[in-house]
């Protein structure tokens, strides 16, 4: 524990901030209490978010390449402490040691890709139809943004958008997952040393953190004042957000559910398959949002494969996630390994057959803690079981005959995050990825459906929110196109040839 202050101390967060609140963090590791923060006033949030709005007027005129400036210095200050966060994540988490390293990477990553973007954030000039004008697009700062996350990325994702929203011009009010703070404190710590080496070109009130629960989270959304609402989480969540956000025309970024799905025919390398099914259902104890939970295959090569994935499974070293050789930590707490449970219950409840895994394990160990053996489970068909997302490492295997019932079975869940095919088959490749392929916001090729990098934008359509944040063009959601009609001759001619007067 002393070890974990001293970390969190050289990470910025002092003693004196992990005592004498009332919101309680637990290890997933060991159920250990590493902090009490304290959660701010509900009476403070509305000058919190006047800070915000504040801030955008000053910031908005800083050009976007001197901001740009202010996000490779967080990316210098992400560096520096990229051991010390990644070991909070791992601690406050259970992510392994590797994967905690690997989200304080991601942030350092979106630095480098919004450094780039600040002097790329480009409009467009478009022909008129009337002569001597000119049309142009253009991109201008939207506003104060909210970032609300989850535990399961309790730092990259705010890296995300806080890279993303600053170079565009806009504030950013950070409410970290109740069941994550320190590590997404330790993140935003980095970018107050950022924001401290830039001096005074960064307006008071640039960026915050909020901490609190869900009632903190409602007054963000609820505030006319913040332009954009990012929030990752379930679709319960987004689901309460969305029409919230809606009803007062502010804009939102949701990610929500995967329901993730691999497609192996026969002309896939099935060695190449077992790897990725082994890192993308069970890394992260499967409670990644791009976690694979659906494994639909070819029935001549069924059995092969899942006679290679069961030792595989059953080799799996589970544990404490900073000991060397642990592949599977935690999960975050109780109620998710009750969810594992009861679904690991309904298999049978609906013809299927647990082949391996589903128990809890570790208990003698870890009492206050909820380690559980990944698990997988034949089902004959997809039931509503499977087309509900458990977030857990639970994979259902399910046969196919024919290319299109497998896509067909593919895209009927209501989540539409991220997807895969293994195959060497030219046309059965294109075909799933063809508009009667894949209906994810992402489709991939032989490799799993988790791991996404900075460059592509990230998210998904139908129940997982239908926006995008990271690489590309998500940007755009940032700021306000402005389209404008140059008139440079002496005349005043009027579109479509109409004539007035």
């Amino acid at each position: 524990m002393n070890d974990l202050r001293n970390i969190l101390e050289r990470c910025g967060i002092a003693a004196s901030e992990l005592s004498g609140g009332t919101l309680g963090v637990r290890s997933a590791v060991d159920g250990t209490e590493l902090a009490r923060l304290r959660e701010a006033p509900m009476t403070s949030m509305p000058e919190v978010v006047a800070r915000s709005a504040a801030a955008f007027r000053h910031w908005r005129e800083v050009p976007a390449p001197a901001r740009g400036e202010l996000v490779r210095l967080w990316g210098e200050e992400l560096r520096k402490a990229k051991a010390d966060i990644g070991h909070v994540v791992s601690i406050e988490v259970g992510k392994i040691a590797q994967e905690g390293l690997g989200e304080v990477q991601e942030g350092i990553d979106i630095c480098e890709f919004a450094l780039g973007l600040s002097r790329q954030l480009h409009g467009r000039t478009i022909v008129s139809e009337r002569p001597g004008h000119r049309i142009m697009e253009q991109y201008h700062p939207l506003g104060p943004v909210a970032v609300i996350t989850a535990f399961n990325f309790p730092s990259a994702v705010f890296a995300w958008n806080a890279a993303i929203a600053l170079v565009c011009g806009d504030p950013v009010v950070f409410k970290p997952s109740e069941k994550a703070p320190l590590s997404g404190l330790a993140t935003f710590k980095a970018l107050e040393r950022a924001i401290a080496r830039f001096g005074d070109r960064a307006p008071e009130g640039l960026a915050q953190i909020v901490i609190g629960r869900k009632e903190h989270a409602q007054a963000l959304v609820d505030s006319s004042d913040i332009a954009l609402v990012s929030a990752t989480g379930s679709t319960r969540m987004g689901r309460e957000v969305g029409p919230r956000v809606a009803a007062r025309f502010g804009r939102r970024i949701l990610e929500l559910g995967g329901n993730n799905a691999m497609i192996v025919t026969p002309a896939a390398d099935l060695d190449m398959a077992l790897r990725a099914i082994l890192f993308s259902a069970v890394g992260t104890a499967g409670q990644r949002c791009t976690s694979l939970r659906r494994l639909i295959v070819h029935r001549t090569v069924k059995d092969a494969l899942v006679a290679k994935l069961l030792p595989a499974y059953e080799s799996l070293r589970i544990g404490h996630p900073l000991e060397q050789g642990t592949l599977v930590g935690p999960l975050i707490d109780e109620a998710a390994c009750d969810t594992l449970r009861h679904a690991v219950a309904e298999v049978e409840q609906q013809g299927g057959r647990i082949l391996t895994g589903g128990e809890r394990v570790l208990a003698d160990r870890f009492p206050n803690a909820f380690y559980v053996r990944p698990a997988i489970a034949d089902m004959p068909a997809q039931t509503e079981l499977v087309r509900r997302e458990t977030f857990g490492p639970l994979l259902y295997v399910l046969g196919y005959d024919d290319l299109d019932q497998a896509i067909a079975m593919h895209n009927d869940v209501p989540q539409g995050l991220s997807s895969c095919i293994f195959s060497n088959d030219l046309r059965e490749v294109e075909r799933f990825l063809s508009a009667a392929g894949s209906d994810c916001g992402m489709a991939n090729v032989n490799i799993g459906p988790s791991g996404a990098e900075i460059g592509g934008a990230f998210g998904g359509e139908k129940e997982t929110g239908g926006d995008r944040e990271s690489g590309s063009d998500a940007w755009k959601q940032y700021m306000r196109r402005s389209t404008n009609t140059i008139n440079f001759s002496t005349e005043l001619p009027l579109a479509q040839g109409i004539e007035f007067g």
